[in-house]
């Protein structure tokens, strides 16, 4: 049996609800099965693979380029290492998109209607879309990075920090796309939820991401100072040892990388039940 032509899926037999440990072991067997099935078929999507080498490119270079000339940052610094947390931010904010789009395109051509039919664990689809959706954010952080470090940006603290930031990022978009595949499921098809990734961008705007806060009027900047990609950022330039000194008395500022953990577990606290409820209340 396949969801799609082309794509088998090994989910195995019928089986009995068994001991809360084998359900577990079942449903990561399933979820495996489908993060294959959804990696299979980058094979034919290669403009996908395509936009998410030449994304990350592009926008460290426009950003870096022709905002950097602009753009002074507190205490002093070059604008670039100042940019890397914030690009690295804005990506991860962008996985709400990308899992949403995929996730309403399976609605749409009937995919999730096939696996519910299937003799698989309910969970397994909505966590085997982000797995490996998040195998795909790891691509595009890293070519980031790469390009990064190529128009000048530094890892100024040492590996452990380093690590500890691209830990931080990877797992506020691994939170997102859960998001995305709790929006994802309401909607009937791809180009319902098109219509959606405009709302996106105000999120990524409104923040220290690309300017400081200091220069925005004093109401705005208190939405800006609590926006969670504000936290992951200022977290990630924290840890990466980039410039931009702290302005704000705002406690997520104060603390960045605390704030930006809990963000983190909040969204995924909420919506990893909301999304496999809905899942399975679809399909009823």
């Amino acid at each position: 049996m396949t969801a799609q032509t082309g794509t088998p899926l090994t989910v195995g037999p019928p089986r009995t609800a068994g001991t809360p440990l084998g359900r577990a072991v079942l449903a990561l067997r399933d979820g495996r099965a489908i993060v294959l099935r959804n990696l299979s078929q980058m094979r034919h999507a290669p403009g996908e693979i395509v936009g998410a080498v030449l994304f990350p490119i592009i926008m460290v270079v426009i950003f870096g380029y022709i905002f950097g000339s602009a753009i002074s940052v507190p205490g002093g610094g070059d604008y670039r290492d100042f940019l890397m947390p914030g690009m690295f931010a804005m990506t991860a904010t962008f996985s709400v998109i990308v899992t949403m789009n995929k996730v309403a395109a399976d609605n749409g051509k009937g995919v999730m209607d096939r696996f519910r039919s299937m003799p698989m664990a309910r969970s397994a689809v909505p966590f085997g879309q982000t797995g490996a959706d998040l195998i795909m954010s790891v691509l595009g952080f890293a070519i980031m990075s790469i390009v990064g470090l190529v128009v000048g940006w530094r890892m100024h603290d040492g590996a452990g920090p380093a690590l500890a930031a691209f830990g931080l990022i990877l797992l506020f978009a691994y939170a997102l796309h859960w998001v995305g595949v709790l929006l994802g499921l309401m909607f009937k098809n791809e180009s319902t939820a098109d219509r959606m990734t405009p709302l996106v961008f105000p999120v990524t705007m409104l923040s220290n991401s690309f300017v400081p806060t200091t220069g925005m009027p004093a109401w705005l900047r208190v939405i800006a100072d609590w926006n969670p990609v504000s936290s992951l950022t200022q977290a990630a330039r924290h840890l990466f040892g980039s410039p931009g000194a702290v302005t704000s008395h705002a406690w997520p500022m104060r603390h960045p990388v605390p704030a930006a953990l809990l963000w983190a577990v909040v969204i995924l606290g909420v919506c990893v039940p909301l999304a496999v409820r809905r899942y399975q209340r679809a399909g009823r």
